[in-house]
């Protein structure tokens, strides 16, 4: 059985489909605008989506991280050995990480030099990743060195650079943008090699989601700042990932507010296709009604006729924002698959929605007008 052929089991359904077919030049502008809306929707709200992804992406290295150092009101130039003790008392099982910074400068192969940043601490692979070479759980020797400014100053793995007097030799590179805000040029050594400072500039706690980063930062705020004091001034990165995604979340609604407006351009199209069609069919439809034809059935072929217009541009309008959203998370989230997820296909789906309900509600009208319409005087005219 034919898809026609299902249709006129439904007499009033199979006359709607026949009538879209009789103008398909009306009818076809009119599903066009709908696509148009379909797509304008979709297609924002899976790019809103896409730009969220990256910017997760982005903030999730930092987003569990709580940076300590020392405050205003602080009478000392650091963070003290007592203040990390009683730090890693309130931080629990996350781990805390003390460091120590100062920089230098590193000499080329070609006798040029370079300014690096220098980093001490111990737990180097938690705020590190390295693309080469050793990445120590506890760094006890050796040193680490941004990728970047190792090719530029011509060093490999197992090259010496000297600090304070003091050789360390080449353990790992470090990705370029590692370590939290590392990125740049800088030179990761043992605590121990930056003995000589009695305190530490900071000290970075790893927590095991946001949210707990932000139980530890709020933890830490109350244990040592009283009131308008800052002994020990905090950041949590968390809320700045929240901050973010709270406006992410009001741009994905502005971005369907001007999607939606394409929808409605497309429905009063609908309106004006529908009430033409009401007008030119007049006679035709006065003839089924004095043969017998029930309102109600002369109801229910207009809003078949608007349904079918909604059903036909939101599918294709679908289809076709699937597309425009593959594109977007390959090229913002660097991954086309994510797409599938139900962030982003719940914009398909509520623009399809959107459409079929736009369209019956644009029927209406003329369904209501043509079914009231008196059969004598439709026959007169």
């Amino acid at each position: 059985m034919s898809i026609r052929d299902l249709l006129w089991q439904l007499p009033s359904v199979g006359m709607a489909w026949r009538n879209l077919g009789r103008s398909r030049v009306r009818t076809a502008l009119a599903t066009l605008g709908i696509i148009i809306g379909v797509v304008a929707i979709a297609s924002l709200g899976m790019a809103g989506v896409a730009i969220q992804q990256q910017a997760t992406s982005n903030l999730g290295g930092i987003a569990d991280e709580v940076t300590i150092r020392s405050g205003t009101d602080s009478t000392t130039d650091g963070v003290t050995q007592e203040q990390v003790d009683r730090i890693r008392d309130v931080a629990g099982d996350a781990t805390v990480i003390p460091e120590k910074t100062n920089s230098t400068t590193l000499t080329a192969r070609d006798g040029s030099e370079r300014f690096v940043s220098v980093t001490g601490l111990t737990r180097a692979s938690t705020l590190y990743e390295v693309s080469s070479g050793d990445n120590p759980d506890r760094l006890r020797s050796g040193a680490l060195l941004t990728n970047s400014t190792a090719r530029q100053l011509g060093l490999e793995i197992g090259d010496p650079v000297e600090y304070d007097g003091q050789l360390y030799r080449i353990r790992g590179l470090i990705e370029s943008g590692g370590g939290g805000f590392g990125g740049g040029s800088e030179l990761v050594l043992p605590l121990s090699a930056l003995r000589d400072q009695n305190y530490y500039d900071s000290v970075t706690i790893v927590a095991s989601d946001g949210d707990e980063a932000q139980r530890i930062s709020d933890a830490v705020e109350t244990r040592f700042n009283e009131g308008d004091e800052e002994i020990l001034s905090v950041t949590s990165f968390a809320s700045i990932q929240e901050n973010v995604g709270s406006f992410l979340d009001t741009l994905n609604l502005a971005l369907l507010g001007i999607g939606s407006i394409s929808l409605i351009v497309a429905s009063v199209a609908i309106l004006n296709v529908m009430l033409m069609s009401t007008i030119e069919r007049r006679g035709e439809i006065g003839v089924l009604r004095a043969v017998g034809i029930r309102r109600g059935e002369v109801l229910r072929m207009i809003l078949a006729e608007a349904a079918f217009l909604g059903i036909i541009g939101g599918f294709v309008g679908a289809a076709l924002s699937l597309g425009v959203g593959l594109v977007a998370f390959e090229v913002l989230a660097g991954d086309a698959t994510l797409v599938f997820g139900w962030a982003s296909v719940r914009y398909l789906l509520l623009g399809f929605g959107f459409a079929v309900v736009a369209s019956l509600l644009s029927g209406l009208y003329p369904a209501w007008k043509a079914a009231n319409d008196p059969p004598v005087e439709a026959l007169r005219s």
